[in-house]
């Protein structure tokens, strides 16, 4: 999976950080997730726990979006077969299906032909009616790749605003509430347009705490964000949005625009929802793997966020004080965690969160006593990626780092400051490149204590 993994795997400790990312990557694989959530037998459908017969439906398509989208529609027609009768998934990763149309998208800024597959997809989906049974595939980067701007907001128009925001600090919560508001699809109102279908979602969250309001922006879910709040927070990230974006946002503050669609809304009786892989899939597969390999374990958590350098900071400092005290935990030990954290930009260079964090984590770990904990053996590999194999807008998923990245550590803050850290890391054999992984199950963190 690691297409340059002979080159990283310079130590024992470079090794096992790779293998636990291969591990969790591929644990959150749909060829594996559906296997394991999904079943037929007979004409009897179980996802999760709930069963759906086939013989009480006319009709049976696939809709949806995101990263890995395409992934889950071929696992689906594998499983499924001839009773699927059609569909649309728009995706940046796309794989041959057979019954179901694959649309090409673009992530994390949205594109004209995402656009396009989004309308057809729309179309599907006011086709159905109470003799259809939708599975919905909804995946990570499902926000950018079904982009389906709403009244009079242009592609470039969201676009822009899109682009704004993933610079801006602005957490994902944030990203999608502004997102939902500018969109005939997101926020709930995919279900508006699915309804009276049976709608069953399955969906891979690549966000903390798995809001699955927010997991491609809540397509089928329940929104209580308004149009008053994204108002709110393109002011407080400076967002200098484009007119027609804010006209749109001021009318329904002004109750001209319905609301996306609240809990209580009647589109929701038929749709359930399902999460069958999230950041905790990936977790729990790494520390499989790294006990595999003979290491203790330990899962800190699957919700980090906040800014990524700062992020960074504090795992070296809990690595470091495994090696020195043994807590939390004794080395040889593997520290994990998940999450999402974010990058404010300041610069105008090459990166990502991943590539922060690692770049961040060089400086942390070269500290007082770096040199010298090195020469006795205790060394700390610090590895970060993000699942889907694409960290920011590079080739790279995230990078991998120890003690010895940093000769020349001003290399690294200057590449921090300006936001260009990719190069730094490119130039020193530590970027990590797996192309695309086929999901998308948030970061994973991987700091390897010996």
């Amino acid at each position: 999976m690691i297409e340059n993994r002979d080159r990283l795997a310079s130590s024992a400790a470079h090794d096992v950080a790779l293998e636990c990312i291969e591990a969790g990557i591929e644990a959150g694989h749909p060829r594996r997730v559906i296997r394991d959530a999904v079943a037929l037998k007979g004409e009897s459908l179980r996802v999760t726990g709930e069963s759906y017969d086939l013989r009480e439906y006319g009709e049976l398509v696939v809709l949806g979006g995101g990263n890995a989208a395409a992934h889950v529609a071929a696992a689906l027609e594998d499983l499924l077969s001839d009773r699927i009768d059609g569909g649309v998934v728009v995706t940046d990763d796309p794989v041959e299906t057979e019954r179901v149309d694959v649309r090409e998208g673009d992530h994390p800024v949205p594109s004209e032909r995402g656009v396009a597959g989004t309308r057809d997809l729309l179309e599907v989906a006011d086709g159905a009616d109470d003799g259809t049974l939708v599975l919905a595939a909804i995946t990570g980067g499902g926000s950018a790749l079904m982009a389906a701007p709403a009244g009079t907001v242009s592609l470039s128009a969201l676009r822009s605003t899109t682009e704004q925001l993933l610079t801006s600090g602005a957490d994902i919560h944030e990203i999608n509430a502004v997102r939902k508001h500018l969109s005939a699809l997101k926020g709930g109102r995919l279900a508006r347009r699915t309804a009276p279908a049976t709608v069953v979602s399955l969906i891979l969250s690549d966000v903390v705490g798995n809001d699955l309001s927010v997991v491609a922006s809540g397509p089928l879910t329940p929104d209580e964000s308004t149009f008053e709040e994204a108002i709110s927070i393109l002011g407080r990230y400076g967002v200098d949005a484009p007119d027609p974006v804010v006209a749109r946002l001021e009318r329904g503050a002004a109750g001209e625009i319905r609301e996306t669609p609240e809990s209580n809304d009647p589109a929701f009786a038929t749709v359930s929802n399902h999460v069958i892989a999230d950041g905790m899939t990936v977790l729990e597969a790494a520390s499989q793997a790294a006990a595999g390999c003979g290491y203790e374990p330990l899962v800190l958590t699957s919700r980090v966020r906040g800014e990524a350098r700062e992020a960074a900071t504090t795992h070296v400092s809990i690595a470091e004080e495994a090696r020195a005290t043994g807590t939390p935990i004794s080395p040889p030990a593997v520290i994990l965690s998940g999450g999402e954290t974010t990058v404010t930009v300041r610069g105008d260079g090459h990166g990502g969160p991943n590539q922060e964090f690692a770049t961040s984590a060089v400086l942390a770990l070269e500290g007082p006593g770096g040199e010298e904990q090195v020469e006795d053996g205790g060394t700390i590999a610090v590895a970060a990626v993000d699942t889907d194999g694409i960290d920011g807008v590079t080739d790279a998923a995230g990078a991998l780092v120890d003690e010895t990245t940093a000769p020349a550590p001003d290399a690294a803050r200057t590449a921090l400051a300006e936001n260009d850290v990719y190069p730094y890391l490119d130039a020193r054999d530590a970027l990590i490149r797996t192309g695309s992984t086929g999901t998308n199950l948030n970061d994973l963190r991987v700091l390897v204590v010996e």
